[in-house]
């Protein structure tokens, strides 16, 4: 399955409450139960005014499907093709 990477404008989501970002991970989890196996959330990383989702979907539209029904914004996704970290030095 492809993995991508998106961005959402959310103004000030980097200073939101615990109970906030609770609620936001309930409406996410229950649009993505809503659209089936296809899209899965992997983690999301909070800025000050954007969220950097992962997610696993097998096309960029169920990405976008996902943010008109769950009305997260996807400013920008962007398929990530190839990873590496620390140990990428080391591969043989």
């Amino acid at each position: 399955m492809p993995r991508y990477i998106i961005e959402r404008d959310i103004p000030e989501i980097g200073s939101a409450e615990r109970e906030q970002l609770r609620e936001a991970a309930k409406k996410s989890n229950e649009v993505l139960r809503q659209l089936g196996p296809g899209i899965q959330w992997v983690e999301s990383y909070v800025a000050g005014d954007k969220t950097f989702c992962v997610y696993l979907a097998d096309s960029e539209e169920l990405i976008h499907k996902h943010a008109e029904i769950s009305g997260f914004p996807a400013t920008k996704v962007t398929e990530i093709r190839k990873m590496i970290d620390p140990t990428t030095e080391r591969a043989a």
